[in-house]
């Protein structure tokens, strides 16, 4: 399992934007040029964070993207869900109506360890808020530049 570029640059986008919050909306361009990334790729990133509700945009000269919700409400396991699908460590601990069914399902001597794991991940993932990541980030970025003469 490993978490796509689609699942790191949206999440960066996520956090820079909650970092931004009080800017107001913020336009993809200005988003893509903060953390070094293609804005047409953020534009598909950012179809599927609106398709979630994570993210709302707005129109006009003012206009562009806003948080869906406060970065306390949520959860680093939604918004990479969001872009990335389930999050599993092997087919055969997936949704069913996705095609993944094995037919050694019900005598499988590791299942019960995949779907363990698969679980750990999944609550993990939905422990962590945008909030902490941002807190996190303030703490290794400073705000305000520095100057040193």
């Amino acid at each position: 399992m490993q978490i796509s570029t689609r699942g790191r640059y949206g999440l960066r986008a996520m956090v820079d934007m909650a970092l931004h919050a009080t800017d107001g909306p913020m336009a993809l361009r200005v988003i893509a040029e903060r953390q070094a990334i293609s804005e047409s790729y953020l534009e598909q990133v950012f179809t599927n964070l609106r398709k979630a509700g994570l993210v709302r945009a707005s129109r006009g000269a003012q206009g562009g993207y806003e948080l869906g919700r406060p970065p306390h409400e949520m959860k680093v396991g939604e918004i990479l869900r969001s872009l990335e699908g389930p999050i599993i460590p092997v087919q055969c601990v997936g949704d069913n109506s996705s095609g993944s069914y094995c037919e050694r399902e019900r005598y499988c001597v590791t299942r019960s360890f995949w779907e363990d794991l698969r679980d750990k991940i999944n609550d993990f993932l939905d422990s962590v808020t945008l909030q902490d990541l941002t807190d996190r980030a303030r703490t290794m970025v400073p705000e305000e530049p520095m100057y040193f003469i």
